[in-house]
């Protein structure tokens, strides 16, 4: 991987850079990510806030959309093509300061991208290969750092 990495959406209105080695790279296999990708699953990678630059157009929320946990999800998308690009500043407890959540799918080059952790994969599609830490659903105290809520979870990672 050569920093710094760019990527962008469709229509080339919205670019990033990040100047910085990612933080984590996982996938999600909930049937809302399905849904909003219209695949097996979507990537996610965060990144340090600081070591993030966005350019062009503003990224724009789409409409609310209502996740099977309850939670309300409001993807940051491309107000002219729609492609889902990445999330708002948020802290973490896993990293220190902001991280954003950068779409996989929008980086200029994928080749490195390989996820580590896998969520809900109790959803998962049967053909897809999961090498890496597993959760059944989403582990209960990401739930909490990421998006403010608590929830009775009986997930159990494995390797």
């Amino acid at each position: 991987m050569e920093l710094p990495l760019g990527g962008g959406c469709m229509c080339g209105a919205v670019r990033y850079e990040i100047s910085e080695v990612p933080l984590r790279v996982y996938a999600c296999h909930c049937t809302d990510c399905q849904r909003i990708t219209g695949s097996a699953f979507s990537i996610g990678v965060v990144v340090s806030a600081d070591a993030f630059r966005a350019t062009g157009k503003d990224r724009v929320l789409a409409p609310p959309i209502i996740a099977a946990s309850g939670r309300t999800k409001r993807p940051g998308i491309c107000p002219d093509c729609g492609v889902w690009l990445f999330d708002a500043p948020r802290t973490s407890t896993s990293f220190p300061g902001l991280v954003r959540v950068v779409r996989g799918g929008t980086f200029d080059d994928t080749g490195w991208i390989v996820p580590t952790i896998h969520y809900w994969t109790r959803s998962a599609q049967k053909w897809v290969a999961l090498d890496g830490i597993r959760y059944e659903t989403q582990p209960d105290d990401l739930a909490t750092r990421s998006h403010g809520y608590s929830r009775t979870s009986r997930d159990t990672a494995t390797s």
